[in-house]
């Protein structure tokens, strides 16, 4: 445990700190947060990879005091560094996906340009890399009895990460909030791309009981038979559909009981920033419109939390950094929704 006899919670976040002006070290941190610099298959705007250090620099701008989990920050939170290997294949890949792309929307066949192609390959090879690091420093994390966070990136980044917790925990939910449902096959020939994150999970990783989406309002006739054929094990809980029942009287607090009911006893949670509405994340890679207001989704966590279900992990992804020439409210947000992450990931 770090001596906190001499850091000051009412004064500035020092950046020789860590995450929140933190004074806590890796060894000293209950909960430590993997970020993770990737963005290759973006499909309309860059910029999250930017996401981790964007938010770490807003995160010295958040006070410790937090209502719902008071001195939650005592139990320590540290974010690892940067890796900078990972970021260079991000910038690289990333470069070679978007001429992929831009020739697919012009109406060329990537199987059969072999330029392309090849690089598809390699694009899928590169990111099939990644998910191991990711899975790699996460499982030592959790042989390490810490708490896990992780921050993107985009939302293929966390795939790792959960095949980690299936390794540790034999059957547990996702709750997912989001734009998009995320349940595309290979979307733009990516194999991992941010778009089929959970197809790819629902795949790979039988561990996964349940799926829980909230504020979905983006998706295709595909995802749509996906949910439906599902046999349950995909609960979604359509944007339009949430706003409906709330024009016609129904309170949050029943609709997000709607949602925890859904859930099995051990949670973890899945927080793309484009759930929320896009004026508190307007540069982030796909933003659609409506959503919730950050208070909404807390609310919805602060009920899964005193539902007396277990969150063993979370992600959160697609926060961009914006325009490199100055801040943007969505790091300043990001920043906000990490620490109530944290705090209720190590909330008693």
């Amino acid at each position: 445990m770090s001596d906190l006899s001499n850091f000051d919670p009412n004064s500035v976040g020092l950046k020789s700190n860590n995450i929140f002006g933190l004074p806590f070290s890796e060894d000293q941190a209950e909960l430590v947060l993997l970020p993770v610099p990737w963005e290759v298959t973006v499909s309309y705007r860059a910029g999250t990879a930017n996401g981790p250090e964007k938010i770490f620099n807003a995160a010295m701008q958040v006070d410790l005091y937090d209502p719902d989990v008071q001195d939650g920050w005592k139990k320590g939170f540290h974010m690892l560094p940067v890796d900078g290997d990972i970021r260079a294949k991000s910038d690289h890949f990333r470069e070679q996906a978007a001429g992929i792309i831009a020739a697919m929307m012009d109406g060329e066949s990537v199987e059969d340009n072999k330029l392309l192609k090849g690089q598809l390959d390699e694009i899928n090879s590169a990111a099939q890399s990644m998910i191991d690091w990711v899975y790699e420093k996460t499982k030592g994390l959790l042989m390490k009895g810490k708490k896990t966070g992780l921050v993107g990136g985009d939302h293929s980044t966390p795939l790792g990460f959960i095949k980690a917790l299936s390794e540790v925990h034999n059957g547990f939910g996702i709750l997912q909030i989001d734009a998009h449902a995320d349940l595309r096959v290979a979307y733009e020939g990516f194999t991992y791309s941010h778009a089929s994150i959970m197809y790819n999970v629902l795949q790979q990783i039988p561990e996964v009981k349940k799926l829980v989406q909230v504020g979905i309002r983006d998706y295709c006739n595909e995802e749509l038979d996906i949910i439906n054929q599902s046999n349950g094990r995909i609960a979604t809980f359509f944007d339009k559909d949430i706003k409906a029942q709330q024009y016609e009287g129904v309170t949050w607090k029943e609709i997000c009981k709607q949602v925890v009911d859904e859930l099995p006893q051990k949670v973890y949670i899945s927080f793309d920033i484009d759930g929320l509405d896009p004026k508190l994340c307007p540069n982030t890679g796909t933003p659609v419109p409506g959503g919730f207001e950050t208070e909404q989704i807390f609310y919805l966590i602060k009920m899964l939390h005193q539902s007396g279900r277990q969150i063993i992990g979370f992600d959160l992804n697609e926060v961009s950094g914006g325009d490199e020439t100055g801040d943007s409210i969505d790091a300043i947000v990001g920043a906000r929704v990490l620490f109530k992450l944290c705090n209720y990931m190590v909330a008693g």
